[in-house]
């Protein structure tokens, strides 16, 4: 399953960030994914729990922010939701040269941390080692 692995990644990415700016504990952070980007939420919910275990981020929330897939047709300047499965054909005048416009998107678009004292970790941190 790779939402693990993108779940490790943001909390590795997050957990830098908020170590250097001095915070002690991550309260939220907010994602951008794409329709098309093959990341099934409620996985990356699951996901996400289990990697901020033992870090600055464990209890932080994981906001999902989802951007639907809309296409355009270079011969005709249509534009189209894209759908799922995805529609890559023009509606209006059949031609296959679509271009996305968005849908692929995965990226962190904020993140929320306090300073102060740190919190007791309950759980150890899950071993990036294969």
């Amino acid at each position: 399953m790779h939402e693990m692995s993108i779940a490790m990644a943001v909390v590795d990415q997050v957990e830098e960030a908020a170590q250097a700016g001095g915070a002690t504990s991550v309260g939220s952070v907010r994602l951008q994914v794409g329709e098309l980007a093959g990341v099934v939420p409620d996985a990356l919910f699951f996901c996400f729990e289990l990697a901020c275990a033992g870090t600055v981020l464990e209890g932080a929330e994981l906001v999902i922010d989802s951007v639907a897939a809309r296409a355009r047709c270079v011969p005709c300047a249509d534009e189209w939701a894209v759908g799922m499965p995805p529609q890559l054909c023009c509606p209006v005048c059949g031609e296959a040269t679509a271009e996305l416009l968005s849908g692929r998107e995965l990226q962190i678009l904020s993140v929320h941390w306090q300073d102060g004292p740190a919190p007791e970790h309950t759980r150890e941190p899950i071993s990036q080692e294969h």
